[in-house]
Protein backbone atom coordinates (compact mmCIF):
# COMPACT_ATOMS: atom_id res chain seq x y z
CA UNK A 1 0.00 0.00 0.00
CA UNK A 2 1.56 3.21 -0.97
CA UNK A 3 2.82 5.87 1.78
CA UNK A 4 -0.75 7.97 1.52
CA UNK A 5 -2.88 5.39 2.41
CA UNK A 6 -1.59 4.80 5.49
CA UNK A 7 -3.64 6.66 7.43
CA UNK A 8 -6.93 5.22 5.47
CA UNK A 9 -7.70 2.03 8.26
CA UNK A 10 -5.39 0.03 9.52
CA UNK A 11 -1.43 1.15 9.55
CA UNK A 12 0.52 -0.39 6.92
CA UNK A 13 2.92 -0.94 9.64
CA UNK A 14 0.43 -2.86 11.07
CA UNK A 15 0.15 -5.11 8.20
CA UNK A 16 3.67 -6.19 8.20
CA UNK A 17 4.61 -6.47 11.62
CA UNK A 18 6.78 -8.94 11.39
CA UNK A 19 7.21 -12.35 13.56
CA UNK A 20 9.36 -14.72 14.11
CA UNK A 21 10.21 -16.95 11.16
CA UNK A 22 8.21 -20.32 10.99
CA UNK A 23 5.78 -22.59 10.43
CA UNK A 24 2.18 -20.84 12.22
CA UNK A 25 0.08 -24.01 11.50
CA UNK A 26 -1.22 -26.40 14.06
CA UNK A 27 0.31 -29.47 14.39
CA UNK A 28 2.61 -29.10 11.31
CA UNK A 29 6.56 -30.10 12.22
CA UNK A 30 9.25 -31.92 10.56
CA UNK A 31 12.19 -30.55 8.62
CA UNK A 32 10.53 -30.43 5.56
CA UNK A 33 7.61 -28.52 6.82
CA UNK A 34 10.26 -26.23 8.56
CA UNK A 35 12.13 -25.90 4.91
CA UNK A 36 9.19 -24.54 3.56
CA UNK A 37 8.57 -21.60 6.28
CA UNK A 38 11.78 -20.73 6.54
CA UNK A 39 11.03 -18.79 3.05
CA UNK A 40 8.44 -16.61 4.90
CA UNK A 41 7.42 -14.09 7.69
CA UNK A 42 4.32 -14.70 9.28
CA UNK A 43 2.39 -11.89 9.45
CA UNK A 44 1.47 -10.40 12.88
CA UNK A 45 -1.94 -9.77 11.91
CA UNK A 46 -5.40 -11.26 13.10
CA UNK A 47 -7.76 -12.62 10.42
CA UNK A 48 -10.36 -9.78 11.69
CA UNK A 49 -7.41 -6.99 11.22
CA UNK A 50 -6.68 -8.81 7.84
CA UNK A 51 -10.52 -8.57 6.99
CA UNK A 52 -10.72 -4.78 7.80
CA UNK A 53 -7.89 -3.70 5.98
CA UNK A 54 -9.05 -5.22 2.90
CA UNK A 55 -12.86 -3.22 3.60
CA UNK A 56 -10.56 -0.03 4.32
CA UNK A 57 -9.00 -0.76 1.17
CA UNK A 58 -11.40 -1.47 -1.32
CA UNK A 59 -13.40 1.87 0.01
CA UNK A 60 -10.07 3.91 -0.72
CA UNK A 61 -10.31 2.08 -4.07
CA UNK A 62 -13.68 3.43 -4.58
CA UNK A 63 -14.02 7.22 -3.23
CA UNK A 64 -10.21 8.32 -3.64
CA UNK A 65 -8.41 5.82 -6.77
CA UNK A 66 -5.60 8.31 -6.80
CA UNK A 67 -4.53 7.63 -3.68
CA UNK A 68 -3.13 4.17 -4.58
CA UNK A 69 0.16 4.69 -5.87
CA UNK A 70 2.96 2.18 -5.06
CA UNK A 71 6.77 2.65 -4.76
CA UNK A 72 7.11 -1.00 -6.37
CA UNK A 73 10.94 -0.52 -6.66
CA UNK A 74 10.58 -0.09 -3.26
CA UNK A 75 8.28 -2.69 -2.32
CA UNK A 76 10.13 -5.28 -4.89
CA UNK A 77 13.12 -4.66 -2.51
CA UNK A 78 11.55 -5.16 0.76
CA UNK A 79 9.75 -8.23 0.07
CA UNK A 80 12.92 -10.07 -2.21
CA UNK A 81 14.43 -12.25 0.72
CA UNK A 82 10.80 -13.20 1.79
CA UNK A 83 7.15 -13.21 1.67
CA UNK A 84 4.22 -12.55 4.44
CA UNK A 85 0.95 -11.98 2.69
CA UNK A 86 -1.54 -10.73 5.28
CA UNK A 87 -4.32 -12.29 3.03
CA UNK A 88 -4.86 -14.66 0.56
CA UNK A 89 -7.82 -14.07 -2.04
CA UNK A 90 -9.43 -16.86 -4.37
CA UNK A 91 -10.66 -14.58 -7.82
CA UNK A 92 -11.73 -14.82 -11.07
CA UNK A 93 -9.13 -14.84 -13.73
CA UNK A 94 -11.84 -11.78 -15.52
CA UNK A 95 -9.05 -8.75 -16.33
CA UNK A 96 -11.65 -6.41 -14.80
CA UNK A 97 -10.80 -8.08 -10.97
CA UNK A 98 -7.28 -7.32 -10.15
CA UNK A 99 -7.70 -8.06 -6.48
CA UNK A 100 -4.08 -6.00 -5.65
CA UNK A 101 -5.78 -2.75 -6.98
CA UNK A 102 -9.79 -3.21 -6.02
CA UNK A 103 -8.23 -3.46 -2.60
CA UNK A 104 -6.70 -0.16 -2.23
CA UNK A 105 -3.82 -0.48 -4.08
CA UNK A 106 -1.46 -3.16 -2.78
CA UNK A 107 1.77 -3.70 -4.39
CA UNK A 108 4.22 -6.94 -3.96
CA UNK A 109 4.21 -8.93 -1.18
CA UNK A 110 0.82 -8.45 0.71
CA UNK A 111 -1.54 -10.55 -1.04
CA UNK A 112 -1.53 -13.99 -2.00
CA UNK A 113 -3.74 -14.41 -5.02
CA UNK A 114 -5.19 -17.61 -6.77
CA UNK A 115 -7.22 -17.04 -9.83
CA UNK A 116 -9.31 -18.79 -12.35
CA UNK A 117 -12.63 -18.34 -14.33
CA UNK A 118 -15.19 -18.60 -11.85
CA UNK A 119 -13.14 -18.38 -8.84
CA UNK A 120 -13.27 -22.22 -8.09
CA UNK A 121 -11.38 -24.66 -6.14
CA UNK A 122 -9.65 -27.81 -7.31
CA UNK A 123 -6.94 -29.60 -6.12
CA UNK A 124 -4.24 -26.81 -7.41
CA UNK A 125 -6.03 -24.09 -6.10
CA UNK A 126 -6.71 -25.75 -2.44
CA UNK A 127 -3.05 -26.77 -2.36
CA UNK A 128 -2.35 -22.69 -3.06
CA UNK A 129 -4.22 -21.51 0.10
CA UNK A 130 -3.02 -24.43 2.19
CA UNK A 131 0.43 -24.01 1.69
CA UNK A 132 -0.65 -19.55 2.23
CA UNK A 133 -2.05 -20.54 5.53
CA UNK A 134 -0.11 -22.92 6.58
CA UNK A 135 3.15 -21.80 5.62
CA UNK A 136 3.06 -18.50 4.83
CA UNK A 137 0.60 -17.26 7.84
CA UNK A 138 -1.87 -15.58 5.82
CA UNK A 139 -4.80 -15.06 8.06
CA UNK A 140 -7.42 -15.09 6.15
CA UNK A 141 -9.09 -16.69 3.15
CA UNK A 142 -11.52 -14.59 0.81
CA UNK A 143 -13.51 -16.37 -2.11
CA UNK A 144 -14.04 -13.40 -4.27
CA UNK A 145 -16.84 -13.81 -7.06
CA UNK A 146 -17.88 -10.85 -9.03
CA UNK A 147 -20.84 -9.57 -11.47
CA UNK A 148 -21.60 -10.64 -14.68
CA UNK A 149 -19.46 -13.22 -14.51
CA UNK A 150 -18.67 -15.60 -17.85
CA UNK A 151 -17.71 -18.71 -15.85
CA UNK A 152 -20.84 -18.13 -13.66
CA UNK A 153 -23.26 -16.98 -16.99
CA UNK A 154 -22.07 -20.03 -18.99
CA UNK A 155 -23.28 -22.57 -15.95
CA UNK A 156 -26.72 -20.47 -15.86
CA UNK A 157 -26.88 -21.51 -19.69
CA UNK A 158 -25.74 -24.77 -19.00
CA UNK A 159 -29.56 -25.13 -16.57
CA UNK A 160 -31.30 -23.03 -18.31
CA UNK A 161 -31.02 -23.99 -22.18
CA UNK A 162 -28.58 -27.35 -21.65
CA UNK A 163 -25.82 -25.24 -23.10
CA UNK A 164 -22.22 -27.19 -24.18
CA UNK A 165 -19.49 -25.93 -24.33
CA UNK A 166 -15.73 -26.92 -26.24
CA UNK A 167 -13.00 -28.76 -24.61
CA UNK A 168 -12.30 -28.28 -20.94
CA UNK A 169 -14.99 -25.40 -20.04
CA UNK A 170 -17.83 -27.52 -19.95
CA UNK A 171 -16.24 -29.70 -16.86
CA UNK A 172 -14.37 -26.40 -15.31
CA UNK A 173 -18.11 -24.82 -14.96
CA UNK A 174 -19.56 -28.17 -13.08
CA UNK A 175 -18.75 -27.29 -9.74
CA UNK A 176 -20.79 -24.12 -10.34
CA UNK A 177 -23.70 -25.37 -11.35
CA UNK A 178 -25.47 -26.50 -8.26
CA UNK A 179 -25.35 -23.21 -7.28
CA UNK A 180 -27.21 -22.37 -10.43
CA UNK A 181 -29.68 -25.26 -9.73
CA UNK A 182 -30.31 -23.48 -5.99
CA UNK A 183 -30.70 -19.74 -7.28
CA UNK A 184 -32.56 -21.01 -10.14
CA UNK A 185 -35.89 -19.46 -9.24
CA UNK A 186 -34.63 -16.63 -6.59
CA UNK A 187 -35.87 -12.92 -7.35
CA UNK A 188 -33.20 -10.74 -9.18
CA UNK A 189 -30.28 -11.34 -11.46
CA UNK A 190 -29.99 -14.90 -11.85
CA UNK A 191 -26.13 -14.80 -12.79
CA UNK A 192 -25.30 -12.65 -10.36
CA UNK A 193 -27.15 -15.07 -7.67
CA UNK A 194 -25.51 -17.95 -8.36
CA UNK A 195 -22.36 -16.21 -8.34
CA UNK A 196 -22.80 -15.67 -4.56
CA UNK A 197 -24.55 -18.55 -3.93
CA UNK A 198 -21.18 -20.49 -5.32
CA UNK A 199 -18.50 -18.34 -3.70
CA UNK A 200 -20.70 -19.35 -0.49
CA UNK A 201 -20.30 -23.05 -0.95
CA UNK A 202 -16.77 -23.05 -1.72
CA UNK A 203 -16.13 -21.13 1.47
CA UNK A 204 -17.78 -24.34 2.88
CA UNK A 205 -15.94 -27.00 0.74
CA UNK A 206 -12.65 -25.35 1.94
CA UNK A 207 -13.38 -26.34 5.61
CA UNK A 208 -14.37 -29.36 4.82
CA UNK A 209 -11.93 -30.70 2.39
CA UNK A 210 -8.79 -29.40 4.63
CA UNK A 211 -7.90 -30.54 8.16
CA UNK A 212 -5.23 -27.84 7.35
CA UNK A 213 -7.26 -24.77 7.00
CA UNK A 214 -10.19 -26.32 9.35
CA UNK A 215 -7.87 -27.00 12.21
CA UNK A 216 -6.30 -23.44 11.77
CA UNK A 217 -10.22 -21.85 11.78
CA UNK A 218 -10.89 -23.67 14.96
CA UNK A 219 -8.07 -22.36 16.48
CA UNK A 220 -9.16 -18.79 16.09
CA UNK A 221 -6.50 -18.12 13.39
CA UNK A 222 -7.67 -18.47 10.40
CA UNK A 223 -11.06 -17.04 8.89
CA UNK A 224 -12.66 -17.92 5.43
CA UNK A 225 -15.38 -15.51 3.94
CA UNK A 226 -17.16 -14.84 0.94
CA UNK A 227 -17.48 -11.59 -1.34
CA UNK A 228 -18.82 -10.33 -4.12
CA UNK A 229 -17.09 -7.21 -6.50
CA UNK A 230 -19.37 -5.18 -8.10
CA UNK A 231 -17.86 -4.17 -11.73
CA UNK A 232 -19.55 -1.17 -12.21
CA UNK A 233 -19.42 0.48 -8.53
CA UNK A 234 -16.15 -0.85 -7.42
CA UNK A 235 -17.50 -2.44 -4.18
CA UNK A 236 -16.46 -5.55 -2.30
CA UNK A 237 -19.73 -6.77 -0.38
CA UNK A 238 -19.45 -9.73 1.71
CA UNK A 239 -21.93 -12.43 1.88
CA UNK A 240 -22.69 -13.94 5.25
Amino acid sequence: MCSDCEGEGVDRRDFLKVGAVGLVAIGLSGASWSALAAESAAPALSPDAALAALKSGNELYVSHPELCSIDLAAQRKAVAGHQAPWATIISCADSRVPPELIFGGQGVGELFVARNAGNLVDTATLGTVEYGAAVLGSPLIVVLAHTSCGAVKAACDVVTKNATYPGAIGPMIEPILPAAIATRSEAGDFVDNTAKESARRTVGRLAASSKLLADLTGAGKLKIVAAIYDLETGVVTYIE
